[in-house]
């Protein structure tokens, strides 16, 4: 049955290295919303919140439909909050589309050795985490409760 996977997990914790993985398995397509986010361009200043948002809501429209063609879908954008965690359920629980939560766990150690790694190795559609873009992780991202979670993924 056609799924929406989606993947909670901080920037850097492995979501689209996972993505790629459940693409693969599940023959699912993957819809990213920081892929869309950097076409427009690595400095949107202060609409930077407001563009992922209008992302993020296209890019649900884009995953129903998806789905309602027969295939599964992998929103591979993160879901730092409950609230956007919940604004997810409620929009696939409307449309009776099935949903699978995973949530990369990362010990803090691994977490900066990625970071430091990625900043050391840019690719295309990769953006520097400055250490003003992790403190905004860590301050904005609630670590989801384990009942909110079908597939926890423990990463030391």
């Amino acid at each position: 049955m056609p799924t929406a996977y989606l993947i909670c997990g901080k920037i850097c914790s492995g979501k689209s290295y996972l993505a790629r993985t459940l693409a693969r398995e599940k023959n699912a397509v993957i819809l990213s919303a920081d892929e869309i986010t950097t076409l427009f361009g690595a400095d949107l200043g202060d609409q930077h919140d407001a563009v992922s948002r209008r992302v993020r809501q296209y890019l649900f429209q884009k995953a129903a439909e998806i789905i309602a063609c027969g295939v599964s879908v992998i929103l591979d954008w993160g879901f730092w909050s409950r609230e956007m965690r919940g604004e997810a359920a409620a929009y696939f629980a409307a449309r009776a589309i099935p949903t699978q939560w995973h949530y990369l766990d990362i010990a803090d150690e691994t977490w900066q050795a990625r970071i430091d790694h990625r900043n050391a190795h840019l690719g295309q559609a990769d953006y520097y985490v400055d250490a003003g873009l992790k403190q905004k992780c860590l301050t904005l991202f609630e670590k989801p409760d384990r009942q909110e979670i079908d597939v926890w993924h423990d990463i030391p």
